[in-house]
């Protein structure tokens, strides 16, 4: 494993804005980040300039301390897994597992050890004699993965890897990758635009917005306490206040924009005492949705529409319909203010 460096990393494409903007980045040895933010943002030609797939415009690559920037891709020692996967197709799991390791002249005995020990982590010893096409699209993104890992890369580099499963199979695979990515103590940088698998599956989040990183810090950090407008907007839900509230810092400031995770807005019921809430609403609720685990309680209020999250077992939803009157309430700690881009 080995530390990766960005320094004024940029990559224009034509006349238009920058796809890449001064980039710089840290990746810390054995460390797992994503870069994460919408389509267009600039996260996948990130990733290619860092898997030598693109040449940089400005700016310099370090990969251990070492500048790869103009070296080609099979010089670098990076495991690359694709959105497609990119199997070949008329080669078994296994060849295409080792493929790299021919490719770089190694021994047969050591190859089909190397083969066997990356089958192993990704759980598909049995089926190296199968060909893509008598796999599922789970055991075909663990070949790809195998691959990538048996010629132990220095660096891991994810690129919506998970898209095309299906929505079980990809929650079982954020875990799996993680668990081997900890096992084999590879430093690895992730792409999606799924802000749940960014969360779920790595140490370190960096958002994105045109070219730039807007923030990078870990799950809880960018969620919690994000540092732009856009970061709370694009991470999770929130609910954006339009009146004048009391944020942590006191009453929110001329040119500032309030938000509120819903699942910071307490329901109240029957006059409830709100308790630590220094923010308080009334309103008639609008929809209620159930999502199983959680339930969403959305209302039109004087501080514009609000939703609120509790969990499903949770009593105070119980008995709202659309057009009953409700409460809601949530303290100025959990009040985020930002400033005011228009």
């Amino acid at each position: 494993m080995a530390e990766l460096s960005l320094a004024g990393l940029t990559k224009r494409y034509g006349d238009g804005p920058p796809a890449v903007d001064t980039l710089d980045l840290t990746v810390a040895e054995g460390e797992f980040l994503a870069l994460l933010g919408p389509s267009g943002c600039g996260k996948t030609t990130t990733l290619r300039i860092v898997a030598g797939l693109v040449p940089p415009d400005a700016g310099v690559v370090r990969l251990g301390g070492r500048d790869v920037t103009a070296e080609p891709v099979h010089r670098r020692g990076i495991g690359l897994v694709f959105q497609s996967y990119a199997l070949f197709p008329h080669m078994t799991a296994g060849a295409n597992v080792g493929f790299g390791l021919e490719m770089r002249g190694m021994a047969r005995a050591e190859r089909d050890r190397r083969v066997a020990e990356a089958l192993r982590m990704v759980r598909l010893e049995g089926l190296a004699h199968r060909k893509p096409r008598e796999l599922s699209g789970g055991q075909q993104q663990r070949v790809a993965l195998a691959r990538a890992i048996a010629i132990r890369p220095s660096l891991l580099l994810l690129d919506e890897c998970l898209s095309n499963l299906d929505a079980k199979l990809r929650e079982e695979m954020r875990g799996e990758i993680r668990d081997i990515q900890r096992e084999a103590g590879i430093t690895a940088v992730f792409v999606t635009h799924d802000q749940t698998e960014a969360l779920a599956m790595c140490d370190r989040v960096a958002v994105m917005r045109e070219g730039r990183i807007e923030q990078v810090g870990t799950p809880e950090e960018v969620y919690e306490r994000p540092a732009t407008l856009f970061v709370a907007g694009f991470l999770g839900r929130m609910n954006r206040i339009a009146a004048p509230v009391a944020t942590g810092a006191g009453r929110l400031a001329p040119g500032q924009v309030a938000m509120v995770r819903p699942h910071r807005v307490r329901i109240l019921r029957d006059g409830a005492d709100p308790g630590g809430a220094e923010n308080r609403t009334q309103g008639t609720v609008r929809r209620i949705t159930y999502i199983g685990d959680v339930v969403q309680v959305e209302a039109e209020t004087p501080l514009g529409r609000l939703a609120a999250e509790v969990s499903g077992a949770a009593p105070e939803w119980r008995g709202l319909a659309p057009g009953a009157p409700v409460g809601f309430a949530w303290a100025a700690a959990d009040t985020l203010a930002f400033a005011d881009p228009a």
